[in-house]
């Protein structure tokens, strides 16, 4: 909270003095800033402030600039950009990182792209061109090339003054041991590196069982080694093993953050691009697509509805309750969902387990629908002093609840294995499911004791 009310209280100020027109009281403001925080008050300006701001910015510091633009994000920060000549990107994205330049150019006007890299010259090595050859989402799109790596026959010594002689290299948590070939060979950590004798022969101390991930590795599951081998950084490598580049921790929490925000969005129905601020037409573009499909999933509920008529037309409070079950059974299975999708993304729920995943959501669906069932028929019975509704009610709770937590666990599974994102098409199946099996049940076992209800 003490962090926001400081961006709010620099974004009131950046505001003011724009509109005074103080071009070196606001230059003085934002080059006090961290590029996280510049990229905080870029997104909260209106765009015409946004441009304003960075214009202000860039003549002056371009570097800070443009590590505030990389911190936006490509979506926000390519307009920002596009309003400049090539010439002027071209040379503003030397200030950056060839992994954080990619995907800001990658996301101009393929015009523009075109032209800025084809005046791009990489200072050392592969440059941003080359990371854009990489499939999106990889670790090769995702890497830095310009990764520090050592000969074998090296000592400790001369690892170290190597080192202490690189430039322009990704932060450095290990060393990577490379043949004549730059095959990657081993790794040594920098503690490990610091406390053996000068004159120790890296092939010594070296850990050869070294955790890579290829080029074309996805990267969410570059994260997941990173997290799960407590990584600082992880070398990628080319089909042949030749190192080729380096994922930072810092590269991972931001792919993390993206996955599982595009995962919210996805469950959503909505797309990752969909913002607070995205153009309406562009939202509503986005948004209805799924929208539509739900509604075709919705007839399919009213369908059941329709076949119990005559029993809702004898006993109206069938109809004042049967949205009870459903809407149960439909946040019974988000709860399903929530936890299935993420234990899926974690790689802890696969095929092999999916037995016994099933086995402990249709217990919980079990509980959860009794004990809400019951809830539920207390309050039925206070209302209209009919137990038999009343545990009509409870049983359909039960079903539902159990059918919500089954296709919860099922469907995601079953996207997955047909090569559907689960997190971006399960919320409109579960919808179905709950729907139609919570008024069959409903409606179904209130047709069934039609003639106790009358007597109750």
């Amino acid at each position: 909270m003490a962090v926001q009310r400081r961006i709010d209280l620099i974004l009131e100020s950046v505001r003011r003095l724009l509109r005074m027109g103080a071009t070196p009281n606001l230059l003085n403001l934002l080059q006090k800033q961290h590029p996280a925080d510049l990229a905080r008050i870029f997104a909260e300006l209106p765009e015409r402030e946004r441009y304003a701001t960075f214009n202000v910015l860039v003549e002056k510091n371009g570097k800070l600039a443009m590590e505030a633009l990389s911190e936006l994000g490509p979506e926000a920060a390519a307009p920002v950009l596009a309003m400049r000549s090539a010439e002027e990107i071209a040379r503003l994205t030397q200030e950056l990182p060839s992994d954080d330049a990619a995907p800001l150019i990658d996301h101009l006007g393929e015009e523009l792209r075109i032209a800025v890299l084809d005046l791009i010259r990489p200072k050392n090595g592969p440059g941003v061109s080359e990371l854009l050859e990489y499939d999106e989402h990889t670790a090769g799109r995702l890497m830095n090339p310009n990764v520090f790596a050592v000969a074998e026959e090296l000592t400790a010594a001369e690892a170290i003054t190597a080192l202490q002689a690189a430039r322009d290299v990704e932060m450095v948590f290990y060393l990577y041991v490379v043949d004549e070939r730059r095959h990657l060979v081993g790794v040594v950590s920098l503690r490990r590196l610091l406390l053996v004798s000068p004159d120790t022969p890296l092939k010594r101390i070296m850990t050869t069982d070294v955790y890579s991930a290829r080029v074309d590795t996805d990267q969410e599951e570059v994260a997941r080694q990173v997290a799960s081998y407590n990584l600082l950084a992880i070398p990628v490598v080319d089909r042949e093993n030749k190192l080729t580049g380096v994922v930072t921790v810092d590269d991972v929490i931001d792919v993390m953050k993206d996955e599982a925000t595009e995962d919210v969005y996805r469950m959503a129905g909505v797309s990752r691009e969909d913002g607070a601020l995205t153009p309406p037409f562009e939202s509503l573009r986005r948004r209805l697509p799924w929208l539509l499909v739900n509604l075709v999933t919705a007839f399919a509920a009213a369908l059941v509805v329709g076949m119990f008529q005559s029993t809702i037309q004898q006993v109206v409070a069938l109809a004042i309750f049967m949205p009870v079950v459903a809407g149960m059974g439909g946040n019974a299975a988000t709860q399903t969902l929530a936890v299935v999708v993420r234990g899926m993304a974690l790689g802890e729920l696969t095929w092999a387990n999916a037995r016994q995943a099933v086995i402990k959501e249709g217990l919980v669906g079990l509980g959860n629908g009794f004990g809400a069932g019951l809830v539920g028929a207390v309050g039925v019975f206070i209302v209209t002093q009919n137990w038999v509704l009343a545990v009509i009610l409870l049983a359909a709770m039960v079903i539902n609840m159990f059918v919500a937590a089954t296709a919860g666990t099922l469907i995601p599974l079953g996207l997955r294995a047909a090569k559907i994102d689960p997190a971006l098409a399960s919320s409109v199946f579960i919808t179905t499911f709950t729907d139609v099996f919570g008024f069959f049940s409903f409606l179904g076992l209130g047709t069934l004791f039609l003639r106790f209800l009358y007597q109750a």
